[in-house]
């Protein structure tokens, strides 16, 4: 009997997604969001934001997976049906993209080139003081499969690198804290500070007046976990105070981000489109080709999610 698998998102990969389950698991009744015709058949839901209370209307939904990393965009949703287990994906194609981003930033601030930029256009030959990499401290927050990729990636290159999470995890060549107790010391000594975290009631708003206060005056912000993350205006403050040099955000409290939202425009805040990761079938697909397997044979899933905890 052929599975009837739902791929709900509003981009338009869905064809190259039919191919690669196709190609591992054989026909299957594969719909979008503009062919989903009698939901009741729909057993797996691909789904990234999908509307409110669609997913509630499979009736026989049995899986849900999530496209992203992340599922805070499907746990948004109060009417998900109670009982159907959440899966995410483990992608290290997007894990990389992730790495690339934060390293991109990090390196492009460290050796100050929105400054040589200025000095290009000004017609200015001046060489700037320059800051060891051995005395550039670099803070990952959140030690999941992102950001323990980022850290190591990061200590790699020299940079001395510390991890934030909410439990206590090792790492070696990282200095890891964890919890409230030890995020102030985190930020205290994190020079470049990375958002990689999920987001959940305890992370929502955690970067506030307060959070940025800690990091050392002349810290850089780099977000490509979540915008809800950031008290948007205490971010401003930051930045307009000269307490922060400067931040690239990837991600932000709504997207897309307004028209007339001043980190736009601010002079030292870069801004890019939620594109620090992209979910490619190629990479994401392993994963979920094996919890479909598991499924039909009635198997535990991998990489389940707890949708009381948020990951």
């Amino acid at each position: 009997m052929t599975q009837t698998i739902a791929y709900i998102s509003r981009d338009t990969d869905g064809l190259h997604w039919k191919k690669v389950l196709e190609a591992a698991l054989g026909p299957i009744d594969f719909r979008t969001l503009e062919t989903l015709g009698n939901v009741d058949a729909i057993e797996i839901a691909l789904a990234w934001k999908p509307p409110r209370g669609l997913l509630a209307s499979f009736r026989n939904l049995k899986l849900i997976v999530s496209l992203g990393m992340g599922v805070d965009h499907l746990l948004a949703d109060d009417a998900l049906p109670a009982g159907v287990p959440i899966v995410r994906i483990m992608d290290d194609g997007l894990i990389g993209q992730m790495s690339e981003y934060a390293i991109y930033w990090a390196l492009r601030h460290h050796r100050d080139i929105d400054k040589y930029a200025e000095l290009q256009r000004a017609r200015q030959w001046r060489p700037l003081d320059f800051v060891d990499t051995l005395h550039r401290r670099v803070g990952v927050m959140g030690l999941g499969s992102i950001g323990q990729d980022t850290a190591r990636k990061f200590a790699m290159l020299g940079f001395p690198t510390a991890g934030w999470s909410r439990t206590k995890k090792d790492l070696p060549g990282i200095e890891t804290f964890h919890g409230r107790d030890g995020l102030a010391k985190f930020l205290a000594r994190s020079d470049i500070l990375v958002d990689v975290l999920p987001l959940t009631r305890d992370t929502q708003g955690l970067l506030d007046a307060d959070a940025f206060a800690q990091l050392p005056k002349g810290a850089y912000f780099i977000n490509m976990a979540r915008g809800g993350h950031v008290v948007d205006e205490a971010l401003l403050a930051a930045l307009d105070s000269g307490h922060l040099a400067g931040a690239a955000l990837d991600v932000f409290n709504q997207e897309p981000l307004p028209a007339d939202h001043p980190y736009w425009t601010h002079p030292k805040v870069h801004v890019t489109p939620h594109i620090a990761g992209a979910t490619n079938p190629r990479t994401a697909s392993p994963g979920i080709i094996e919890n479909i397997r598991r499924l039909r044979a009635g198997q535990p899933l991998i990489n389940t999610v707890d949708p009381k905890t948020g990951y």
